[in-house]
């Protein structure tokens, strides 16, 4: 497996070298990753070629992302280990400066990174993740290495200890749906932002989104609800967790 995280940060891409006030330019696999995930969100995996992206990034030489990554699946993955090191990063000093020990400061410590990096200027990775759940491609998620996906898992058994009164296999299904909703209603902040449009004040957007996830993941099984579970195989339909 390659070493995660070889590019920099999007946060880092144009900062300003102290008492300089040089512009430091992205290198060329991270113009081609930038290019490959605003291309994705837009087209889907299936609707950009590896030509496409390489023409995107600036870049003359056809197969730079071939020469670079080898393949777009390759491609795909690089955009994870991009960004998911900051966005980890980012949920680790919010656990650590808030130990959360509630269903509201939990979700808060993991969607509240998700939903930052969204106002970044250019980022197209919330839309770029809501189009794999769009076109169901788990597989991907699934490949992801565990220093990437482990964070997410760790919260998922912090947020499903708290969660008690919902059985199994209902509790994982829904912190799955929560976390699903998440990065779609960043997505389209995001989306909406990229074309000028009006948005809530991100405070509000913030804190009326946690009151939306968090009412849906405490809200009691119904008598209906849990008559008609037992009749479903809800493990087979077990959403994938999106990192």
């Amino acid at each position: 497996m390659p070493a995660v995280r070889k590019l920099r940060s999007r946060s880092c891409e144009t900062s300003l070298s102290k008492g300089f006030g040089v512009v430091v330019q992205p290198s060329v696999k991270e113009q081609i990753v930038l290019a490959a995930e605003r291309l994705f969100a837009e087209h889907g995996l299936d609707g950009v070629s590896l030509r496409q992206i390489s023409a995107a990034a600036g870049n003359g030489n056809n197969t730079a992302v071939q020469y670079h990554f080898g393949s777009k699946e390759r491609l795909v993955q690089e955009i994870f280990e991009y960004r998911l090191p900051g966005l980890n990063e980012r949920r680790r000093l919010l656990v650590a400066r808030r130990c959360p020990d509630d269903l509201r400061s939990w979700v808060e410590c993991h969607i509240l990174p998700i939903l930052e990096q969204g106002e970044q200027e250019g980022s197209h990775y919330l839309s770029f993740v809501a189009m794999l759940q769009q076109y169901g491609r788990r597989d991907v998620f699934e490949r992801l290495p565990g220093e990437l996906s482990r964070p997410t898992t760790d919260f998922v058994e912090r947020v499903g200890a708290l969660l008690g009164h919902i059985p199994e296999p209902l509790r994982s299904h829904r912190i799955a749906q929560a976390l699903a909703f998440g990065v779609r209603a960043a997505s389209e902040r995001e989306r909406t932002r990229e074309r000028g449009g009006n948005v809530l004040p991100f405070a509000v957007h913030v804190g009326d989104l946690l009151d939306g996830l968090v009412g849906f993941l405490e809200a009691p099984v119904s008598p209906a609800t849990s008559s008609v579970a037992g009749e479903t195989d809800l493990r087979a339909l077990a959403l994938p967790l999106h990192p």
